[in-house]
């Protein structure tokens, strides 16, 4: 497949790191010598300087041949004209970056009008993710498959846990639950586990069940804790934004302390329900008088991934019950792995996550289309959810004769919008969404999952 960058920023790195590794062909454009030649030093694809919405530069980069068409240069209105203009000169898809907070309430019209086939905004999907940690804190991280109706849910696992020692075969018998946990993390080491896998101190697992069932495992699990109803934000960026304002409408108490004056008085105006709060998060004297060891849960929110987990881990020392990171760089992830029940998200990745979803389901046009794709334990594992064509090869055979390739797993079935747990005997019928893990970077039809 045929991709045009426009803007080489943070995300769009991470665009090309994930569209060369998939074999993709990809250009990027950005105005700025020394970060297209970086790019192009580290990663096997093509540069050209220059303005991406300029008509002459497009055409250089091959635009009017492209497959897609992805603008995530700084400017919103940048990147919707880039794809106006690169339609126009026959591109197939367009994609474009769109933060704003005003944009984004008209986003639909905007999309009509441009001839925009998919728009993104990192910080509204980090803040939604935020939100759902929020409304159960018992998890690190979740999220939501088969339009809700199922949960991939990642879970610590304590040293006092009951369920310590027990296989995957006794966990649901001997605790009458029905979930499937379909990836486990255990130091460096990721496993998509079998049934005689059996469960240690300190594990990371993720499961796949439906919400109430959630609920139920953490209470075997023995890490259920009270619901959050304050939460103190660090940094007033635009995922503090979205996130306050989703909070304050599930009513949460709210409050941002942010450094910069003029911010405040934005984020006064913006959110006129929370608390705003001008001053440096990283002050610890700042964190007491504003009420850190009151508060239920802290979110961590700077531009700074060096101050987001000096602020965190101070927090952990002061025993908040829940903390939320936001990280640009994978790597510094494992400086937070020492906070058990720590939530880290990184922005740059969900973006990611999204647009290659969205080349696969392009690049598949006959087999099972993918719906949404998540990647989880430092991009080593991949959640994929199809839905089944009539075509597909997997139909009506029971799972346990199919011949499936290695690390992969069938982790839910949604039919007729209920879950079905996977047993040997289940089958997968045409029309359905089917949850699928392994460790492969190469699925795009669910056929690819047979040997």
């Amino acid at each position: 497949m045929r991709i045009v960058l426009l803007g080489a920023g943070k995300v769009g790195k991470t665009i090309v790191k994930h569209a060369t590794l998939e074999g993709h062909e990809i250009i990027v454009v950005d105005d700025n010598t020394d970060v297209v030649e970086e790019i192009v030093d580290e990663f096997d694809c093509m540069g050209l300087v220059g303005n991406g919405l300029l008509n002459e530069i497009q055409i250089k980069a091959g635009v009017n041949k492209a497959d897609v068409v992805i603008a995530a240069t700084r400017s919103d209105e940048t990147n919707m004209l880039a794809c106006f203009f690169a339609k126009k000169l026959g591109a197939k898809s367009t994609i474009a970056r769109i933060r704003n907070f005003e944009f984004s309430k008209q986003i639909n019209m905007l999309k009509g009008s441009l001839g925009i086939n998919m728009t993104i905004n990192p910080e509204l999907e980090s803040a939604r993710e935020i939100a759902r940690i929020m409304n159960f804190p018992n998890a690190i991280k979740i999220e939501s498959f088969g339009q809700g109706n199922v949960d991939l849910v990642e879970f610590f696992v304590p040293e006092n846990s009951p369920l310590v020692g027990q296989t995957l075969y006794e966990l649901n018998k001997r605790n009458q639950l029905n979930v499937l946990v379909c990836a486990v993390q255990r130091g460096e080491n990721v496993f998509i586990p079998k049934g005689q896998f059996k469960i240690q101190a300190k594990d990371r697992i993720h499961i796949t069940c439906e919400r109430s069932e959630s609920r139920r495992f953490t209470e075997k699990l023995g890490t259920l804790q009270s619901r959050i109803r304050s939460v103190l934000i660090i940094g007033g960026s635009g995922i503090a934004v979205y996130l306050a304002e989703e909070l304050l409408f599930n009513n949460f108490d709210v409050k941002i302390i942010e450094a910069d004056h003029k911010r405040c008085l934005e984020l006064a105006e913006q959110l006129p329900k929370a608390k705003i709060v001008c001053g440096d998060g990283t002050d610890q004297k700042i964190l007491s008088e504003e009420g850190i060891d009151s508060s239920d849960a802290i979110v961590c929110l700077t531009g700074n991934d060096e101050e987001n987990i000096i602020i965190s881990l101070y927090a952990n020392t002061r025993k908040v019950k829940k903390i939320v990171t936001k990280i640009n760089k994978i790597s510094y992830g494992e400086l937070m792995e020492s906070v058990e029940m720590a939530s880290i998200v990184y922005p740059k990745e969900i973006t990611a996550n999204q647009i290659v979803s969205y080349i696969r389901a392009t690049t598949n046009t006959r087999g099972s289309q993918i719906k949404k794709l998540y990647k989880i334990m430092n991009d080593l594992i991949e959640v994929l959810e199809f839905e089944a064509s009539e075509n597909s090869k997997l139909l009506n055979t029971p799972l346990k004769d199919l011949k499936l390739k290695e690390n992969i797993l069938i982790a839910g079935i949604i039919r007729n919008n209920e879950y079905i747990l996977p047993m040997g005997s289940t089958t997968i019928k045409d029309k359905d969404r089917v949850i699928i893990v392994t460790n492969s970077k190469t699925l795009n039809d669910m056929d690819d999952c047979l040997a």
